[in-house]
């Protein structure tokens, strides 16, 4: 039960958002036992978001996650989602932070896991 919900300064089409919501299915893979079929993707465009004093183009990615991960595991989903920032929207890793939320219960379909 992963969602990853992606906060950029940036405009985003309909074709980018499909192909970002394919990308990050693939990166969540990472995390071992996630898959994208069960990933809730949200994306917000245009968003008021500064960084370093400036609003060049930035994102804010938060991941969460039904358990745990290991270091290594979260090591590898912050490069697979700052390449994906970068090659679908065009915004260096130096200008997206990665925010990680482990959740111990998660609700869905009327009832807890």
């Amino acid at each position: 039960m992963p969602f990853i919900n992606i906060k950029t300064n940036e405009s985003v089409t309909k074709e980018t958002e499909v192909s970002l919501k394919s990308a990050f299915g693939q990166a969540i893979t990472a995390i071992p036992g996630k898959s994208e079929s069960w990933l809730m993707v949200g994306i917000e465009p245009n968003y008021a978001l500064y960084f370093k004093g400036t609003d060049a183009p930035a994102a804010m990615v938060e991941i969460s996650i039904f358990g745990q991960a290991s270091n290594d595991a979260y090591d590898a989903l912050t490069k697979e989602i700052c390449n994906v920032v970068t090659t679908h929207l065009n915004i260096p890793a130096d200008r997206t932070y990665v925010k990680y939320t482990e959740i111990s219960h998660w609700g869905w379909n009327n009832m807890n896991f």
